[in-house]
């Protein structure tokens, strides 16, 4: 009798995210690559505030392992840590936007 146990896989972060900087106006897109697929629970967060898909925040997945959060038409005041949840893991980055000089 051969008895085959499979222990759920630990899930861990492929990628993370990464700082940038863009002008005000602009898109902001972060990226977080995990493994193995399907991880769930997965929230992201701008300065400790949760954030939701909308108009103006664009939340997707692709293949249950790349998550993607962007940030469009962003002013001043977006500028801070974006985080990127799931379950115990996280990942975190900068976004500064910066005013364009007149």
């Amino acid at each position: 009798l051969l008895l085959l146990c499979h222990a759920e896989e630990a899930a861990v972060i492929v990628s993370g995210l990464r700082s940038t900087d863009v002008f005000v106006g602009e898109s902001a897109t972060f990226t977080c690559e995990l493994s193995p697929p399907g991880v769930r629970n997965v929230q992201w967060w701008l300065d400790g505030t949760p954030l939701h898909n909308n108009l103006v925040t664009e939340i997707s997945q692709q293949d249950g392992r790349i998550h993607t959060l962007t940030l469009n038409d962003v002013a001043c005041h977006d500028s801070g840590t974006v985080t990127f949840r799931a379950g115990s893991l996280i990942s975190s980055a900068k976004l500064l936007v910066k005013g364009i000089a007149l």
